[in-house]
């Protein structure tokens, strides 16, 4: 069975445009990629957490924020690595601030083989992109639920 996370694909209308919250992943790895870097706030789901809990968890846990509202199932989304992600959506408070987000950390050996533990953010930004500019940043595994989300919010009009 494959490895399964959960997360949040947070939206908003800010003026006309449709956004939505992506977060940049920490650690020395992506510290200067960019586009195709991002992602929806997520994480591994504990064994017998519910899936929704374990999006919320991940995502407060990732952004230090609470995250609250209708949460409307997106979808399951099969990574190219194999992983499968369960996604909901949530719209946020237009004025909701990611300027300064808290991050839980992890730890690696940094720089490899040297024997020297580090820590790092797990998040070491967040930041609201227009759904365009979105599919440009977020990861690759990842696109369709900008696709699908589009779908959901056309459906509830």
């Amino acid at each position: 069975m494959p490895v399964r996370s959960a997360g949040l694909l947070i939206h908003r209308r800010f003026e006309t445009e449709l956004e939505v919250l992506l977060v940049h992943p920490g650690g020395p790895f992506w510290a200067k990629k960019d586009d195709g870097a991002w992602s929806i706030p997520k994480g591994l789901i504990d064994p017998g957490e519910d899936e929704l809990s374990a999006a919320i968890r991940e995502t407060r846990e990732e952004l230090g924020i609470e995250i609250s509202g209708d949460f409307a199932p997106l979808g399951e989304y099969r990574q190219p690595g194999g992983k499968v992600v369960v996604v909901w959506s949530v719209e946020a408070d237009p004025v909701l601030d990611v300027e300064n987000v808290t991050s839980s950390e992890f730890q690696m050996e940094w720089p490899p083989r040297s024997g020297s533990i580090q820590s790092f953010p797990e998040v070491d930004r967040a930041g609201w992109f227009p759904i365009a500019e979105a599919g440009t940043k977020i990861l690759r595994g990842q696109f369709a639920v900008l696709a699908d989300l589009v779908k959901q919010l056309d459906q509830t009009k």
